[in-house]
């Protein structure tokens, strides 16, 4: 096994996770090169990293307002290309060991929906000429590259829409497919995902791209967007749809709880929340999700606050394409995919 004691070349280094089909390369201060494949976090050299050996190629990585960020903030996103073999997004932390990154290794151009054993009635997301649809899992799910799939599903089959990007950093870039496409980088292209939000308005997109819903000013001018013929594709951070919706609501103070209950109500077209479970034999992950629908039945219970009752409308709505966390999970483990003990760290033993 070639060592990286002896000297240090980062593309080679994120090459070889590449190589390895990894979804994610560790380069920490006292540890060896580490790459996370199937889930879980492998060594793939002896060797311990000092911070001496990366601090300098790191810190080269980053443009010159990154690196001023890092040396103010000791943490910064970025993103970082190797021509012809990847393009990554890198977290460059500190620790008490020294200097970290982890990169994330991105798609090297848009994928489809069906590359990514995404169900096929997602698509219909891309359908809705106004409201907002949500992408929700918890980090590491793959909820960006849904997303991207989305994106490029849009830009090849609307010709003539204007889709505008915000993101934070850009990861997967868009060639134009028949739609003019921009991709704004927060804090490079723009200062705040409020203020990109606020020019958004101004800039005649038919569909805007939220990289991650954080703060109530940017959900409510996401709102504000959808209810004015637009269509917002967002991510979040939830773990099912219920949770998104009330992630939502609990943003704001609950004298405006209300008000975002009926906005919510009247633009939420859809959820799609994913997790990645491991398989039986360990060896990948695989899949599993809930699919929300928002019907006439469902706004009113998100106005009325009776959301609890929407997992119900869900179970039933197997014709509308809807489909249950719980469901899902429950049929990877009659199929034999994953276990039975996986599956209940996700979801109610009562479910599956």
């Amino acid at each position: 096994m070639q060592s990286v004691a002896s000297g240090l070349n980062l593309d080679e280094l994120l090459t070889r996770g590449v190589e390895l089909k990894a979804s994610d390369v560790h380069l920490h201060s006292g540890y060896p090169l580490m790459v996370r494949v199937a889930g879980n976090v492998v060594r793939i050299d002896e060797n311990n990293l000092s911070h001496a050996q990366l601090h300098d190629p790191l810190i080269a990585l980053l443009s010159d307002r990154d690196k001023q960020v890092f040396a103010q903030k000791k943490d910064v996103d970025f993103t970082h290309e190797i021509p012809g073999k990847a393009r990554l997004r890198g977290s460059l932390f500190t620790s008490h060991l020294g200097i970290n990154a982890s990169f994330r290794i991105l798609p090297p151009e848009p994928v489809s929906l069906e590359a990514l054993n995404l169900p096929p009635t997602l698509a219909r997301f891309t359908e809705y000429h106004h409201g907002i649809v949500l992408v929700t899992g918890p980090a590491g799910s793959g909820k960006s590259t849904t997303l991207c799939a989305l994106v490029n599903l849009v830009n090849e089959h609307h010709k003539g829409s204007h889709i505008l990007c915000l993101e934070e950093p850009i990861e997967t870039l868009h060639p134009n497919k028949g739609c003019v496409v921009n991709q704004r980088q927060v804090f490079l292209h723009t200062t705040s995902y409020e203020r990109a939000m606020r020019a958004a308005l101004r800039e005649d997109p038919d569909v805007i791209i939220i990289g991650e819903m954080r703060d109530a000013e940017t959900i409510s001018l996401a709102l504000t967007a959808a209810e004015t013929g637009h269509l917002v594709m967002a991510s979040m951070h939830t773990t099912d749809a219920i949770k998104s919706i009330s992630r939502i609501v609990d943003a704001f103070h609950p004298e405006k709880q209300s008000q975002i209950r009926t906005m919510l109500a009247e633009s939420l077209q859809g959820v799609f929340s994913q997790v990645l479970l491991p398989t039986v034999d360990g060896n990948s992950r695989v899949l599993a999700y809930e699919l929300l629908f928002v019907t006439p039945a469902i706004s009113t219970m998100i106005k009325e606050k009776k959301t609890f009752q929407i997992p119900s409308v869900m179970q039933t709505g197997k014709a509308q394409g809807m489909i249950t966390l719980g469901q899902s999970v429950g049929e990877l483990v009659r199929a034999g995919t994953i276990s039975r003990e996986t599956a209940k760290k996700y979801v109610d033993e009562s479910l599956l």
